[in-house]
């Protein structure tokens, strides 16, 4: 699979905006057009930077499913939507640019019991993203909506909330939607203690 490591985590569910200009990203992008096939992944950076190659990267990601391809500027407009996650298994040689034997990771089971534990901890990230407004800019607002199946909105709430990346790496490796809601409420708590 073609890959787009990043300086931030990309959910399932959610949406993705790159301006590109890198050559060896549009060089990806060229071909993924020309096979009809405009699915990437999306892995954090663990260390260096999102310019230039040579970054150690992390070993889970989502899919990034391409809607819309334009040219803006000398470079490319893209907007994607996050999809299925994986696991890496082998990464191949970068030239000409990154590319890794994917694993994809099977997706969340929503069971009703859950819902008492659902419904407390969106309240709880909600409440710590209203808090969190008042001390940084970057945040979602609290009152942002969220999908109508209960698993998509799981993978959104956890992309909403005020958490790092590697946090959100974490959630990411979920194995269930309890493991999910569990991980995320004790994180979200931990992050509360800084606003």
């Amino acid at each position: 699979m073609s890959m787009f490591p990043l300086g931030s985590v990309l959910f399932p569910h959610m949406p993705l905006r790159l301006r590109v200009f890198e050559e060896r990203y549009l060089v990806m992008l060229s071909e993924l057009v020309r096979a009809q096939d405009t699915r990437f992944g999306v892995v954090l950076i663990e260390r260096g930077f999102e310019v230039g190659g040579g970054e150690h990267r992390f070993g889970v990601g989502t899919t990034a499913d391409v809607a819309q391809i334009q040219a803006e500027d000398g470079m490319v407009g893209l907007g994607a939507q996050g999809g299925e996650r994986f696991e890496v298994e082998d990464w191949l040689p970068d030239e000409p640019y990154p590319r890794a034997v994917v694993r994809v990771l099977p997706e969340l089971v929503w069971d009703e019991a859950l819902e008492p534990l659902r419904a407390e901890t969106e309240q709880l990230v909600r409440r710590t993203l209203a808090r969190a407004s008042e001390f940084a800019e970057d945040v979602w607002p609290a009152d942002v909506e969220l999908a109508d199946e209960p698993v998509p909105a799981l993978w959104q709430l956890a992309a909403i909330a005020p958490l790092t990346a590697l946090d959100q790496v974490r959630l990411l490796r979920a194995e269930s939607a309890e493991a999910l809601l569990q991980t995320l409420a004790e994180l979200t708590e931990d992050a509360a203690l800084q606003f």
